[in-house]
């Protein structure tokens, strides 16, 4: 949402022109195009990352793979802390440039978008560096539950499958086991009788 926000803003009513003699749109933030542009590209960036990892987490579960998972877990990982850096920059760089900005009438009209988008994208910050905290969090669940863990399993592909573990430990030599519950059949039924109540 912050990101619809900033990008919104910034299209939306940051671009003004300065005066009535020239029809041209200028960029609200000291007229750097650089700014404006920036601006919207991260907004997008965190709005299509937010709704592909959104999906991820919807899917989850439904991943078999623990390799893919992991890679799942660490692509979120990256994404959210890469995304934190790009929104930290964009804040710094559009309360730069509002700063030096030269108050005009047709700045003053797009003033409050301006303010909002610096808003949101220090909101941004805060936002993205609680993302990549929650998948850290969830990395290092992970890897102590084992979830990640592939040390079961040999690393040889032609290895066979290991075996189940018995309870005791020591193995038996006899090859066949009597059922637990055996029935003694009378040999010479008597036909029918009838129960006792």
């Amino acid at each position: 949402i912050f990101s619809i926000v900033v990008f919104g803003s910034i299209v939306n009513e940051c671009y003004v022109n300065k005066d009535s003699q020239n029809p041209e749109l200028l960029c609200i933030f000291n007229d750097n195009e650089s700014a404006c542009s920036y601006g919207i590209a991260v907004g997008i960036i965190a709005f299509f990352g937010c709704i592909f990892f959104f999906v991820v987490d919807l899917y989850f579960q439904q991943i078999s793979s623990v390799k893919d998972r992991k890679r799942a877990v660490l692509l979120d990982l990256g994404f959210s802390g890469f995304v934190s850096f790009l929104w930290f920059v964009a804040f710094c760089f559009l309360a730069n440039q509002w700063q030096r900005t030269t108050m005009s009438r047709g700045v003053s009209q797009g003033a409050d978008a301006a303010r909002a988008a610096i808003t949101f994208s220090f909101f941004s910050i805060i936002v993205w560096v609680a993302l990549a905290v929650k998948a850290l969090q969830r990395y290092r669940l992970g890897t102590d539950m084992s979830l990640f863990a592939t040390d079961q399993f040999p690393t040889d592909p032609n290895a066979a499958y290991p075996g189940y573990p018995t309870g005791s430990g020591i193995e038996s030599t006899e090859t066949y086991q009597s059922p637990p519950f055996t029935e003694t059949l009378d040999a010479n039924p008597k036909g029918y009788q009838v129960p006792a109540y």
